[in-house]
């Protein structure tokens, strides 16, 4: 399966990580994410109820990441990539990148994260 959505760039605002300075202020948050799906149907018909929307799977994203807080970022994006795969049963799997541009590490870096990617079992 190679057709995919891909939805780069989403910005959150999120109180995830370890410090607890991290917790009372918070800081952005940047995700990258490659839905697989398969595509055939919705390039015949144009419609968009033969696709995901990605406009849906942002407000999904944005709950995710809202609703509760993490120690890590493995954990979030875990959370994330599982709640696609629960309510869109068209995504075959989930490639997400969860990027911390502002992590407190004295260095000068662009960002530092983790990617995940998990399969419809």
């Amino acid at each position: 399966m190679t057709d995919r959505i891909l939805i780069r760039g989403l910005r959150l605002f999120g109180y995830h990580g370890v410090n607890p300075e991290e917790k009372i202020q918070g800081q952005r948050f940047e995700i990258d994410a490659d839905l697989y799906v398969n595509l055939a149907k919705a390039c015949h018909s144009d419609r968009v109820e033969d696709t995901v929307s990605y406009a849906k799977v942002i407000k999904t994203l944005r709950r995710v990441f809202t609703e509760r807080t993490n120690d890590l970022l493995e954990r979030t994006a875990e959370d994330l990539t599982a709640a696609v795969l629960a309510e869109y049963p068209e995504v075959l799997r989930v490639d997400l990148t969860l990027k911390k541009p502002q992590a407190p590490i004295q260095a000068d870096f662009d960002w530092v994260g983790v990617t995940i990617s998990r399969d419809r079992k």
